[in-house]
């Protein structure tokens, strides 16, 4: 007879890890917002382009494919090199909750 399989956990079932240890570090926060940022250009340019200010002279799947991926790069892009601010502001408001993300490291002036 084997032994019984203990129940599983809320990460094993459902994906979400529990382990929220890595929110206290200042360099994922920031890498936080940075994605928090390509997320939102991103979804701002799908949405001009859905404006359809006239009609496209080819129009396939392809493109539509093609211009999807692209507007992926260029918001990413966006993200690192000129960021609209949103992705700071975010990182900002959640550094306020995390006390040891407010105080200065040993190595670090203040």
């Amino acid at each position: 007879m084997t032994a019984p399989t203990p129940a599983p956990t809320t990460a094993a079932t459902t994906g979400i890890s529990t382990d929220t240890s890595r929110l206290k570090s200042k360099d994922n926060l920031d890498k936080a917002g940075q994605q928090f940022e390509a997320v939102f250009t991103g979804m701002m340019l799908k949405s001009m382009r859905q404006a359809k200010l006239s009609d496209p002279l080819f129009d396939s799947k392809a493109i539509d494919t093609f211009t999807d991926m692209q507007d992926g790069l260029v918001a990413k892009s966006m993200a690192e090199h000129t960021p609209l601010g949103i992705g700071k502001a975010m990182t900002d408001f959640l550094a306020k909750s995390q006390s040891d993300l407010n105080e200065p490291t040993a190595g670090s002036p203040p």
